[in-house]
């Protein structure tokens, strides 16, 4: 056994007490260190939106191929309707018209060939229109819903304004020259994209929009001017706006 120094004997043990005849019990023990201060999470900040660059707006064949195509066969088919015979134009206007008489032979074939033409031209309003309500609603949804939309106001809009004009015929209020009335163009399938688009928008865009389209159409049926295509747009516009469950469920599976 060792002897205890003097050294030893000075240093009072911290802990647990000492066992006799146990040399080297008395080591002094490194202090541990002390713990690091917490460092406290800084708080995130949300990156501010940025408005969306202009190509954003636009159809591209990549982002919007369904939009960007589509609107290579609207482009080509008004240079055709502005350079072609007039004679030619109208006749394949009267073949591709949805009205009551090619409704019920082919229906199919005019409710698809009616929606390449664009009335009134590429001068039309609906032009702009289909350009940036179809670009902005399929790059949240996609370009198959984005068929399905368009399909659904162009479809039933129109077999709801031609079935009126058959019905009326039916029961005399209208002559027959009325089942042969020319019926075509893009409008009624954008009107039900916009309605859709604005369910996907914020409150302070949306409403503004879907305001000022509303009251452009009702000005329209009230003028009387095209009372039947007039109706036609507004009743697009709320199957649009029937749409706005399955375009935001869409939209939240496509992010």
């Amino acid at each position: 056994m060792e002897p205890v120094t003097a050294v030893q004997a000075d240093v009072k043990p911290s802990g647990p007490p000492l066992l006799d005849g146990m040399p080297r019990q008395r080591v002094r023990l490194a202090p541990a260190p002390a713990p690091a201060p917490l460092a406290l999470p800084r708080p995130t900040v949300a990156p501010a939106r940025r408005l969306p660059r202009l190509w954003q707006l636009l159809p591209t064949p990549t982002g919007t191929p369904f939009t960007f195509g589509y609107t290579l066969v609207l482009i080509a088919t008004s240079v055709f309707t502005t350079y072609a015979s007039p004679a030619l134009v109208a006749t394949l206007h009267q073949a591709t018209s949805t009205d009551v008489a090619h409704l019920i032979r082919t229906p199919v074939f005019v409710l698809l060939a009616s929606a390449l033409w664009i009335a009134g031209g590429y001068t039309s309003l609906y032009v702009i229109g289909f350009v940036l309500a179809l670009t902005a609603l399929e790059r949240r949804i996609g370009g198959a819903r984005t068929v399905v939309v368009f399909l659904l106001g162009h479809v039933l809009a129109t077999l709801a304004t031609e079935g009126t004009v058959g019905i009326a015929v039916l029961v005399g209020h209208l002559p027959e020259s009325s089942l042969h009335r020319m019926d075509y163009g893009i409008s009624f399938g954008v009107a039900a994209c916009v309605g859709a688009l604005c369910g996907l928008l914020r409150p302070w865009l949306a409403l503004p929009i879907l305001g000022y389209y509303t009251w452009v159409l009702v000005e329209a049926l009230i003028a009387f001017s095209d009372p039947m295509t007039n109706w036609g747009h507004l009743i697009a516009l709320t199957i649009g706006v029937a749409t706005w469950p399955w375009v935001r469920r869409w939209s939240a599976a496509r992010r």
